[in-house]
């Protein structure tokens, strides 16, 4: 149903540092640069299902803005890979948030494996594994 999700940033370079080691647990490859045609940098992050994920200077110019109540949620394959995404944003910058990473249950869902973090620029992650 996605195509990409796109969260801004007020340090281009920073986020770079940043999303490269935090998504490459998860197996994504480094950012391709792109800038658009109003001179603005943009880091897009390619899935493997074809989705992106795209870290951008805002184009109108304005300091970029966390979405209250917005989470971008990146799913991974283990409950351990939950732990090491969280771990590895914690130290490359980003700030925890909420519970510890680890088991969450739900109603609908049963045990789901979830760690919440924040990045450089306050947007809000999730690192994702549900049960098969």
């Amino acid at each position: 149903m996605l195509f990409h999700t796109m969260v801004g940033s007020n340090d281009i370079d920073r986020s770079k540092r940043f999303y490269d080691t935090v998504l490459g647990t998860l197996g994504v490859g480094e950012a391709m640069l792109n800038v658009a045609n109003s001179g603005h940098t943009r880091l897009i992050y390619r899935g493997q299902d074809g989705t992106a994920f795209i870290v951008t200077q805002p184009i109108n110019d304005e300091p970029a803005t966390v979405a209250n109540g917005g989470t971008v949620a990146f799913q991974c394959n283990s409950p351990e890979q939950v732990k090491q995404f969280h771990d590895v944003a914690v130290a490359s910058g980003g700030t925890s948030i909420e519970a510890p990473p680890g088991p969450r249950e739900t109603a609908s869902m049963g045990t789901i494996e979830l760690a919440y973090v924040r990045d450089p620029d306050g947007n809000k992650l999730c690192g994702i594994h549900f049960p098969k």
